[in-house]
């Protein structure tokens, strides 16, 4: 699979996200300044509630943009078959007939996307599958929860 172009994915979503957010942000900004927000009584928050959101919106767009920038300048590197698993690796899992691809990836975690006609999910270092995955080989072994507990999952390939 080509990398830049799961690069180039995960940055036009991510920046597609950040440019609701600083609308949203932007949108509440101007809520919480706006001369029909001042307060009419002691009990009357909405300004104060509009500029908490404005923040909390802001504080989220600076972390989005940080992603970005984060995965712009993420090394993708090919990994061969024999080598161990890595941030910037694409694991492929085998359990019960079925494969699962998973791109290990330094933050957001939980991103979907399909590139070439093949599924991938994002997972981080900091979630319970990233944290098994460091480390191992194809032939390996991992957990996944399932319905009746944990299910084993072959690490099929690393790329």
């Amino acid at each position: 699979m080509d990398k830049s172009l799961l690069r180039q994915a995960i940055v036009a979503k991510l920046t597609a996200e950040l440019d609701t957010l600083t609308r949203a942000a932007l949108m509440a900004r101007e809520e919480a300044t706006s001369e029909e927000s001042k307060a009419e009584g002691k009990y009357d928050t909405r300004g104060q509630e509009a500029a908490y959101l404005a923040e909390g919106q802001a504080r989220l767009a600076l972390e989005l943009q940080e992603t970005i920038t984060t995965y712009q300048a993420l090394s993708l590197r090919e990994f061969s078959p024999g080598e161990t698993i890595d941030v910037g690796a694409i694991v492929t899992l085998k359990a019960r007939g079925k494969s699962s691809a998973y791109f290990l990836g330094p933050r957001s975690g939980g991103l979907d996307f399909e590139i070439d006609g093949r599924a991938l999910v994002i997972v981080t270092p900091q979630s319970p599958l990233g944290r098994q995955l460091p480390g191992r080989h194809v032939g390996d072994t991992v957990e996944l929860p399932g319905r009746g507990g944990p299910v084993p999952h072959q690490i099929a390939s690393i790329e």
